[in-house]
């Protein structure tokens, strides 16, 4: 098989797929539209080669004769666009909610999932061979629906890492044992594919290259065993990392990770197996893959959520234009955090709202072009504008600040989040050069909608801070988040943090980074911050290293000279010393022009934090929906 250039599209599950798991329209426009990145190799996300082993009704198949027909048209896109084809093959063991909700999720033992606490059923010897036999029938699948390759998903913990890992194979036959028994699944199941594909089709094997989870193995406990996964039949070992269960989500690594992190596990891998290594690890910029390949540490890279994020990626850069490419945040906002804890939805990006929604996404300019004002220069404001301008209304954009990003300014301010104020200046960037007419320093009024009056209103004026009602809340040594992080005030030594959410959590972050000693007090029983998520669990984490103080079931009752006085369950207590206390209760929205609006007959959309506050994501979509709907 020979590749147009050496960028790999990594498998990534978007349950974009029919109710009965076969391919269907929105499966085709998303593949259709990351293939054109340009990509040499584009891999299919997890596809289920055995009930047992499906993560949802939406889990794309390859274990029927049924599924092949849309495989195939799956496959046609990708060429289409000038890519080579790879099916993953999959199953995912313990680690299925939808079955072991169930109790019909198998596992080689009956050890719990890390992440859903629940577990397996045994798998028999007779289920063993039935599921070996079921990749290579998947992989015949894959030839006859004509994909190039099959990449066997042998990673992230799914069932042919719970087989190669000790802490979840603990079996006493020849598939458990030490390491070399443990990795006879996966041999097995190489073999099995190879021999029903034949010599000439290439097979891919994706591994964790370390588990990366305490007792777990690590790259280097692989050597013995990677040339046996060779010589059972892969032409490539794609070196991923982690299992789902792994803390900090580092499977889908966030903002605190490096870019190309993990590239060093590919070169060590690269040492011991004579065969090509992908690496993969929040790699954005096609530059860096060059300069990892150049250096021998990989053979071909993985772009996995920077393809979500701009899949022209690596047409601009080919061009010379990498300060048009808009590089992957690592959010994880509209990816796997989504498909993982919302339940029904599909994939999306939180700073691209074309990618899976293709088939409603508008190509052509609108047929009426309308004067359109964009109220709020934030995320929803900005995506509005540009994605307005983009269809060939006439747009103008006002906000009341100097500059355009609305929270984002703020939010890009805390430690390790700089990737977030470096997108919104490139999204700024974009909107004037798609013509808009940027009018920050401007507080738009209702006379000045009377006396414009524009055809179309986005109100995208986003939220402003609540002020609880605590006695002495007006003391001079009392601030807001935004205050302290915008350096309008400095931070003291002593600080108490009044509010646990995300904001709360941040600007504890910061402080303690500038040195004070912080308390945060949060009137929730459990943290509005999750550790689950990938961001959250690096925060929390950070924090209590740091020695920050997090009081959960804890309300302010009031704020005096070097104190705060809080109860928890009506049992009152004293916070001391304090020099500073900073307010972050959240926020509210901003919507006084809605009543004009309405009185006026203005044609009007009220997006993002203005209709209520939230996350980048629903900023986004609802900004670029308002246009969409001009």
């Amino acid at each position: 098989m020979t590749l147009s250039n050496r960028a790999v599209m990594p498998p990534m599950g978007t349950w974009l797929a029919n109710d009965d798991g076969t391919v269907g329209d929105a499966s085709i426009a998303y593949i259709k539209r990351q293939a054109q990145s340009g990509a040499g190799l584009i891999i299919s996300e997890v596809t289920c080669v055995h009930p047992t082993g499906l993560a949802g009704n939406r889990h794309m198949g390859v274990y029927e004769d049924r599924f092949v027909p849309g495989l195939k048209k799956y496959a046609q896109a990708i060429h289409e666009a000038g890519g080579k084809a790879a099916m993953q093959l999959h199953h995912a063991g313990r680690e299925s909610f939808f079955l072991l909700s169930k109790g019909k999720a198998v596992g080689p033992s009956p050890l719990p999932s890390k992440v859903y606490g629940m577990p397996p059923n045994e798998m028999s010897l007779e289920l063993i061979e039935e599921i070996i036999e079921a990749f290579g029938q998947g992989a015949v699948r894959a030839l006859e629906a004509g994909f190039d390759a099959v990449e066997v998903h042998g990673a992230h913990g799914y069932l042919l890492t719970q087989f190669l890992s000790a802490l979840s194979n603990i079996r006493e036959d020849k598939y458990g044992g030490d390491l070399e028994g443990r990795a006879t699944f996966i041999i097995e199941v190489l073999k099995k594919v190879r021999s029903s594909v034949g010599d000439d089709f290439p097979i891919l094997l994706r591994i964790s290259a370390e588990e990366f989870i305490k007792g777990g193995y690590a790259v280097e406990d692989l050597f013995p065993i990677l040339p046996s996964f060779v010589e059972a039949g892969a032409d490539i070992i794609h070196a991923s990392i982690g299992t789902h269960g792994s803390p900090g989500g580092i499977t889908s690594a966030p903002q605190e990770y490096e870019p190309g992190f993990n590239a060093w596990r590919a070169k060590k891998i690269k040492q011991v197996v004579s065969v090509p290594v992908i690496a993969v690890g929040r790699f954005t910029d096609p530059a860096l893959a060059d300069e990892t390949i150049a250096k021998g540490d990989a053979d071909l890279v993985a772009f996995g959520r920077q393809q979500l994020a701009d899949p022209d990626y690596l047409i601009k850069g080919r061009e010379g234009r990498s300060k048009d490419i808009r590089f992957c945040i690592a959010c994880n906002q509209g990816c796997i955090e989504r498909i993982m804890f919302e339940p029904g939805t599909s994939v999306r990006c939180a700073i691209n709202p074309e990618t899976g929604q293709e088939l409603i996404y508008p190509k052509a300019p609108a047929e009426k072009s309308c004067d359109v004002w964009v109220i709020g220069a934030g995320p929803a404001g900005l995506t509005a504008a540009f994605e307005a301008a983009r269809l060939g209304h006439r747009v103008s954009l006002f906000d009341k600040s100097d500059e355009p990003g609305g929270q984002i300014r703020y939010a890009g301010i805390p430690p390790y989040k700089q990737v977030y104020k470096d997108w919104i200046n490139w999204l700024a960037d974009q909107v004037k050069s798609a013509g808009v007419d940027m009018k920050t320093g401007t507080t738009v009024t209702a006379s000045m909608i009377n006396q414009g009056r524009p055809e179309v209103v986005i109100l995208a004026t986003g939220g402003e801070k609540i002020v609880p009602d605590i006695p002495g809340i007006d003391k001079p040594f009392v601030c807001d988040a935004l205050q302290i992080l915008g350096g309008e005030i400095e931070p003291e030594e002593n600080v108490v943090v009044v509010g646990g959410g995300l904001i709360g959590m941040e600007t504890a972050d910061y402080l303690t980074e500038k040195g004070s000693k912080v308390t945060v007090v949060e009137m929730l029983k459990k943290s509005p911050v999750s550790k689950m998520a990938s961001h959250g669990y690096m925060l929390h984490s950070r924090l209590r290293d740091k020695g920050c103080r997090l009081m959960l079931n804890t309300k302010v009752e009031r704020i005096e000279e070097k104190a705060v006085i809080a109860s928890i369950e009506g049992a009152s207590q004293t916070i001391s010393p304090v020099d500073q206390v900073v307010i972050a209760v959240g926020m509210k929205p901003v919507d006084n022009l809605f009543s004009c609006l309405e009185k006026e007959g203005i044609r009007h959309y009220i997006v993002g934090d203005a209709l209520e506050p939230r996350r980048i994501i629903e900023a986004t979509e609802e900004g670029a929906r308002a246009a969409w709907n001009i």
